[in-house]
């Protein structure tokens, strides 16, 4: 699960190290010898955890308790981690006022479960030439109607299918 593999033991590179021991005290800056040696002794690994530090840090302990330690950190953030779907709702410049409440509805209830919503204006023929301004006054009546507090994510932008908005909770 791990995506970083940590280096343990003779695979570290570094020629010093800040050597965290096993009870959690700070040993120093020491050299990679004297770090192995102190971690043998403790029968022990020497397990590198932080190796963009200036020295890079080490810590002694059982390289078994350390990957158990961190996949059980890489799924607590899994689980707390929530993705953002962008659900897309249709509407055309025809669409009456009773389909336009139906889908603010459907929105709204987007909105408060967090998603992001994408609504576009489906162009069609001739509706495709029509005054932008008018276009975009189309686009903005669905926005009336959704009842959840919003923001504009992305604004209003002209596409090859018509005219297209995202919006997200505020």
């Amino acid at each position: 699960m791990s995506t970083v593999k940590a280096r343990i033991n003779h695979q570290i590179r570094a020629t010093e190290l800040r050597v965290i021991g096993a009870g959690g005290e700070n040993l120093g800056v020491l050299p990679i010898h004297d770090a192995l040696v102190q971690a043998e002794l403790a029968g022990l690994d020497l397990i590198e955890v932080s190796p963009d530090a200036k020295p890079p840090v080490a810590k002694i302990m059982d390289f078994g308790k350390y990957q158990y330690a961190e996949n059980k950190k890489q799924k607590q953030a899994k689980a707390k981690s929530k993705t953002v779907e962008i659900k897309t709702i249709q509407i055309k410049v025809g669409t009456g006022e009773h389909d336009l409440a139906l889908k603010a509805k459907k929105i709204s209830e987007w909105l408060t479960e967090g998603n992001r919503i994408k609504i576009d204006l489906f162009l069609v023929g001739r509706s495709k030439y029509m005054d932008p301004k008018f276009l975009e006054e189309r686009l903005k009546r669905v926005l009336v109607l959704i009842t959840e507090n919003y923001k504009i994510a992305d604004p209003t932008k002209r596409g090859p299918k018509g005219l297209s908005t995202i919006i997200e909770r505020a």
